[in-house]
């Protein structure tokens, strides 16, 4: 362990970490009036630098997903991380600022002997983050984590991203949760599907015949791609996009310079749309609306994200349906119900997913087969659910959100209260999507709004436009302002004014 001298305190913005090297150390500083604190340098989620985070609220909250975590010792606050930042000695002499060059030991919770058996089904950004969470408070009982896939608790949100764009492949796709983290408490990782969960007996089936009891379970079994019911569309060549083989058996079938149809405008559609273009093939995209994501975003911003996919090479088509999708043994064309043939050897459908519970017993289901959830995602005695699956109250309100960072929410405070605790969601909804190496972010969940206000243009770069019911911030969405989203996820936590909000973004 070597000390260093790495900057005076004079440097340091009680707002604003500051980057230093330490040996072969990348760190960040930050100052609580006479007091600096030193973490690792980048975040440990997607290696994000955590030197252009903003500080607020007694929290440093990560520049590009939002993570938060305690400024005072590092510990993680809200996801996608799913760990602590890694803590460094620091200390001040006169007005220098020392620092050692290697971390801390980390705080582990004590771990009592635990007779309950506590099952987590579903290895997506839900059911990660709340094992880890479970691992975190020192859950010390059985602990089973039941998912379909071979290799779960994987980064999903690389698949339309880079994956299909051939920037990474499949294995490269990275983990949720580190070895060290799997390696705690009493884990059981299983690789099956369930078949049937009976909530009254409080007991799990697997497919193999398997039943395992429980104290506690969270279903975090996500959503199921949905085919429509359309003529050919389980034909060879017709794929969805939903795990990591999904993801390389589609990248084996696309071909550069080839044509592809992708069915859907909705974030996935489009996201896989700019993927493909990125991988060199011709894409069409197929949508019932005139300007893609006009209802969640509005019209000016589904305008210019059109524009966007046209000028990288996108051909839309529609307002229309696909008719039949035809084919000897494979796909060789789609009908459109506007007349058109488009000749394809490959279909990508971004129609959606429903909720996967059909496998639930003694739980009633809503009509779109979510679980409905109360504020501490609890949907029985013993039993709670998060993610795609859960219908829960945002701002007293039943809602249902397809994200995946709100997911991980879920699954933390799901996790938490499985413990004893009594938390609720108070957080604010966020998601990024990535698409022709431009990146757009919305916080908040309008669904009813009146107005837009806007802060520098679309059409010509970065800006920020606030969703508002009359003159109260529901929503919003942005294309850079990294600074201003990262202190408006904080403060949308209560309610926030238009004024309050302008003010704020400056």
């Amino acid at each position: 362990m070597t000390q260093h001298a790495v900057a005076s305190l004079a440097q340091l913005d009680e707002h604003r970490p500051l980057r230093v090297q330490a040996g072969s150390e990348e760190l960040i500083l930050i100052r609580q009036g006479d007091q600096v604190h030193a973490y690792q340098g980048s975040c440990p989620h997607a290696g994000a630098p955590l030197d252009e985070g903003v500080v607020c609220g007694g929290l440093l909250v990560c520049p590009w997903h939002k993570a938060a975590f305690a400024v005072d010792e590092g510990a993680l606050c809200e996801p996608p991380a799913l760990t602590d930042l890694r803590r460094y000695k620091a200390w001040v002499e006169g007005d220098q600022v020392w620092v050692d060059d290697q971390a801390l030991p980390a705080i582990e919770p004590p771990r009592h002997s635990d007779a309950r058996c506590f099952v987590v089904v579903g290895a997506g950004a839900a059911g990660s983050a709340a094992v880890a969470t479970l691992l975190a408070h020192g859950f010390a009982g059985r602990l089973v984590w039941i998912d379909q896939e071979r290799q779960p608790a994987y980064d999903r949100t690389s698949l339309s991203k880079f994956v299909i764009a051939g920037q990474m492949s499949p294995d490269e796709v990275p983990a949720l949760l580190g070895v060290g983290v799997l390696r705690k408490g009493r884990l059981e990782r299983k690789h099956g599907k369930v078949r049937l969960l009976d909530s009254e007996k409080r007991q799990v089936t697997l497919a193999d015949g398997q039943q395992i009891d429980y104290d506690a379970c969270l279903l975090a079994t996500g959503g199921k791609a949905q085919r429509p019911d359309i003529p050919g569309v389980e034909l060879p060549g017709v794929f969805t996009l939903r795990s990591r083989e999904d993801a390389a058996r589609l990248l084996d079938a696309a071909e550069p310079g080839q044509p592809a149809v992708v069915v859907g405008d909705g974030f996935i559609g489009l996201e896989a749309a700019s993927a493909l273009r990125k991988y060199g093939v011709q894409v069409h995209l197929v949508t019932r609306h005139q300007l893609p994501l006009a209802r969640q975003l509005g019209e000016r911003i589904g305008r210019t994200v059109r524009e966007l996919h046209e000028r990288k090479g996108v051909v839309f088509h529609g307002p229309t349906e696909v008719q039949r999708i035809e084919g000897q043994g494979k796909v060789e064309a789609v009908l459109l119900a506007n007349g058109e043939r488009l000749q394809t050897p490959l279909v990508l459908l971004g129609t959606g997913v429903r909720p996967a519970t059909a496998f639930l017993q003694g739980v009633r289901l809503g009509a779109d087969k979510s679980l409905q959830v109360d504020a501490e995602m609890r949907a029985a005695e013993g039993l709670w659910a998060a993610g795609d699956i859960a219908t829960f109250p945002l701002s007293g309100r039943p809602v249902r959100i397809e994200h995946w960072r709100l997911a991980q929410q879920h699954g933390v405070i799901a996790a938490a209260n499985m413990l004893g605790e009594q938390r609720r969601y108070a957080d604010v909804p966020f998601f990024w999507t990535y698409q022709h190496g431009c990146t757009y972010e919305v916080l908040g969940h309008a669904r009813h709004w009146n107005r837009i206000e806007f802060v520098g243009a679309p059409e010509q770069g970065d800006f920020i436009a606030l969703q508002c019911v009359d003159e109260q911030v529901e929503a919003v969405i942005a294309k850079g302002y990294s600074d201003a989203m990262a202190t408006l996820s904080q403060r949308m936590k209560r309610p926030l004014s238009l004024v309050q909000a302008l003010a704020l973004i400056g």
